[in-house]
């Protein structure tokens, strides 16, 4: 009951910031029941300012939850107009900073030395203040410029708030609106808190810096500073400091000399290799923080959010993305029903004619020109007629893509990076899906069988010793028991090595 009261409470809330910060314009049309009575009751402040800003302000005001789907929401201009999602880049970060003195208590506690011990110069002014932390420029004791990141004091705490909320929603979606249960809330919910888990502990997100670094050595179109593991700790992480422009920054790039178009498939090519090569992908790929270096590399900071594939779903999500460029909806069709992702009772040509209807108005059009609205309002309508589960492991992989798409967008409008990454799909599929890479995995299934029959065949004889013991036993006469399993086990393993070879 205490938790039920606290977080209505907490809906009570929001709902009065938004309306103070007059935010609630998003909400007129859908519901003006909830609207009218609360510009009624709170009086907004309306001083002129734009509906981003009065958003962005209201995300401050509500706490760092907020200010994440502030962030998700900046890179979809083509969602929310141009405007507000200028406006909500300020979220990415240049929030307000916590102050110097806090800072410089966390380094000390964290480090267990004084400030002066570790660095020779630490700048107090914050050069990014984002949701969960904020960055000082500052210089080693052995003269090299780094980074610092520094957790807020008092984040976990407001985290936790907010994630118990959005348990609780999800938990009374699941229990009273059967037809969301496909939707499986409260798994979503656990995966994002699972993530925000992993943001909190920034030794964690050095190890995930130091693993993609490892994964692009030999490629340096893409980069990750170095960590100093000396100076990072559970509140802490400092590393390599990065020089270049914003990727989001067009006008900057072009003065600098970059071309964008080279830029966007350098970008293109490093989101590719990632989550097809090699499984391991930067959660959180915003303009903020990816930097182009003067020789036109690019730099990636932030890893407090990665991600996960297996081979199977790199698999299946590459045989569908080519499915959607080459229009060829039955083979799109058929991977949706060999995941799982779709029920095996329901109609497959019906599914296939819904993906045509849903690909065909996009197919072949740049990122600029699709209505990616109407697009996820069909999609929805879609997995709600043919009963799909939503798959919490590809939420973080949908939101990449998304933010992926934004920044295309802001490099070079009328490219598809999607497009720009077709060839290492095709050239990735051959290696993993043709002829070769399926004789490949025949010849290691069957290795592996070979070297694990003798422990199979051991362990076949003693559980028939161990049963012609217990026949013995049981009974004074002699059993055809034993026989026959020993004659079944010995077919089964003679069918499967005349099916092997």
């Amino acid at each position: 009951m205490f938790r039920a009261a606290r977080n209505l409470w907490r809906l009570v809330v929001i709902a009065r910031v938004l309306a103070r910060h007059d935010a609630l314009e998003p909400l007129a049309d859908t519901a003006p029941w909830l609207v009218r009575p609360l510009r009624q009751l709170v009086k907004p402040e309306t001083d002129g300012r734009r509906l981003g800003q009065r958003l962005a302000d209201a995300a401050v005001a509500l706490g760092p939850a907020f200010i994440k789907l502030g962030q998700a929401m900046s890179t979809r201009a083509d969602l929310i107009g141009a405007e507000v999602a200028e406006d909500l880049a300020m979220l990415r970060d240049r929030l307000p900073p916590f102050p110097a003195n806090e800072a410089r208590t966390v380094l000390a506690d964290e480090l267990g030395q004084p400030i002066e011990a570790l660095f020779i110069a630490f700048d107090d002014r914050a050069v990014a203040a984002a949701s969960i932390a904020q960055i000082h420029f500052a210089t080693t004791s052995d003269g090299r410029e780094v980074a610092v990141k520094i957790l807020r004091p008092g984040i976990e705490a407001a985290f936790r708030r907010d994630l118990d909320l959005l348990f609780w929603l999800a938990e009374w979606i699941q229990r009273t609106q059967p037809r969301l249960r496909r939707l499986r809330p409260v798994e979503s919910v656990r995966a994002v808190a699972d993530m925000v888990a992993i943001e909190m502990d920034l030794r964690l997100e050095g190890a995930a810096a130091s693993e993609m670094a490892s994964n692009f050595t030999e490629d340096n179109s893409f980069n990750i500073p170095d960590i100093d593991w000396t100076r990072t700790a559970r509140r802490v992480l400092t590393s390599a400091r990065v020089n270049g422009i914003p990727v989001d920054r067009r006008d900057a790039l072009i003065e600098a000399g970059h071309d964008p178009l080279t830029v966007l498939e350098k970008a293109a090519r490093a989101t590719f290799n990632q989550c097809f090569r090699d499984g391991f992908f930067h959660g959180d790929p915003h303009q903020g923080n990816l930097f182009v270096a003067n020789d036109g590399n690019i730099w990636a900071v932030d890893f407090g959010i990665v991600g996960r594939l297996d081979i199977a779903t790199r698999r299946y999500l590459a045989e569908m993305l080519m499915g959607f460029l080459d229009g060829d909806y039955a083979s799109v069709a058929d991977v949706h029903f060999r995941a799982g992702y779709v029920p095996s009772d329901k109609d497959r040509g019906a599914f296939t004619q819904a993906l045509r209807a849903i690909g065909e108005p996009i197919l072949g059009l740049p990122v600029s020109e699709i209505s990616l609205g109407r697009l996820l309002g069909q999609l929805f309508h879609t997995t709600e007629t043919f009963g799909m589960r939503t798959q919490p492991h590809l939420l973080l992989l949908q939101k990449v893509m998304v933010v992926a798409e934004g920044v295309g967008r802001d490099l070079y409008p009328q490219a598809n990076m999607w497009e720009l990454a077709r060839p290492l799909t095709e050239a990735w599929m051959e290696s993993h899906l043709g002829p070769a890479a399926r004789a490949k995995v025949g010849a290691e299934t069957a290795i592996g069988f070979v070297q694990r029959m003798p422990g199979l065949a051991q362990r076949a004889e003693e559980a028939l010793d161990r049963l012609a013991a217990w026949d013995n036993h049981t009974s004074r006469h002699a059993s055809p028991w034993p026989l026959l399993l020993a004659f079944a086990a010995g077919a089964v393993l003679m069918a499967i090595l005349l099916t092997l070879m």
